[in-house]
């Protein structure tokens, strides 16, 4: 059987997997030795506190290709910075993501979408046909409905990446506080392909991982779509017609009615004082989303150490 001549990289997310990451590098190792002539993987422990670690090292000394790595994060940092510094250490010519050690999938479609990226796309995610968690499906809802991309973002098990995409966003010099939008927005082909899941099993998320993923959501809101603009504007148009009508009350009511001296100018003054605090605010922030998106604050990961398993 002739193997690949690419070589390619696997990174894997590993935080609190002890129960499912035997059965998951040993079925990316059996992929990866059986279709390609160089590989290897880099199990990226995210501050784990139970025997993830452990057991990967126990699993290295039966695999001899390829070659496996444990890249131990300083402290939690959660998936994003995570992936990012398993991205970073790896040098294959196309890289492995899986964010989770949930195999819910055979393992023949880790093959499916490296093939799939030889037909030109840089970027082949895989999906399962599954529905989503309900938190996600809504937060994938808000996110496509104002966000100006073509791709429309869903919930992904793994996906590929061709080495010119690491390049064109190590080179845009910024960081990936949500990895997705930022591969879907650097302009290469991308591509998602739909699986059929062989599990019912769930991810399960610790507290350290709940509140993670309600950060990230919230951060990706404001850097990576208009919601806050376009709330924040549709306040401003209730507060104009708000305005209007208030200002017509008041002077048909001074024409009408014998007011307290003072009481039509001061509520004139406070209801197109509200209005202009609204515009201003929404002027605000549009600049900043403006800014957000020319300009990424570049976050630094630290990590403890690298353990080389195999050679």
């Amino acid at each position: 059987m002739n193997k690949e001549k690419n070589f390619v990289s696997a990174v894997i997310y590993v935080h609190n997997s002890e129960k499912e990451i035997t059965d998951f590098v040993k079925n990316v190792a059996a992929v990866l030795g059986e279709n390609f002539e160089k590989s290897e993987i880099i199990c990226v422990n995210d501050f784990s506190c139970d025997n993830s670690v452990q057991k990967i090292k126990e699993l290295s000394k039966e695999i001899k290709s390829p070659a496996i790595s444990i890249l131990n994060m300083s402290y939690f940092h959660g998936l994003e910075l995570s992936m990012t510094a398993g991205v970073d250490l790896s040098i294959g010519d196309f890289v492995f993501e899986f964010d989770s050690a949930l195999l819910d999938f055979e393992k023949s479609e880790i093959m499916t979408v490296y093939r799939k990226s030889l037909e030109g796309f840089d970027i082949v995610s895989a999906s399962s046909r599954k529905n989503q968690r309900v938190s996600s499906s809504f937060f994938y809802y808000i996110f496509n409905k104002f966000s100006n991309f073509n791709y429309k973002m869903m919930t992904e098990r793994f996906r590929i990446l061709s080495r010119r995409v690491i390049n064109r966003i190590s080179s845009m010099n910024r960081t990936m506080p949500y990895r997705k939008p930022v591969y879907a927005n650097c302009g290469l082909r991308t591509e998602n392909i739909i699986y059929e899941p062989i599990t019912d099993l769930r991810e399960k998320e610790d507290s350290y991982e709940k509140k993670y993923r309600k950060s990230l959501a919230t951060d990706s809101f404001i850097i990576f779509t208009d919601f806050g603009y376009r709330i924040s504007l549709f306040i401003t148009s209730v507060m104009l017609f708000f305005t209007l009508a208030v200002g017509i009350y008041s002077l048909v009511y001074h024409f009408l009615k014998n007011p307290v001296a003072g009481w039509t100018s001061t509520i004139l003054f406070m209801s197109i004082s509200m209005f202009f605090i609204f515009m201003i605010l929404t002027f605000v922030l549009k600049y900043l989303q403006i800014l957000v998106n020319l300009v990424f604050k570049r976050t630094k990961y630290n990590f403890e150490s690298i353990e080389k398993l195999t050679k």
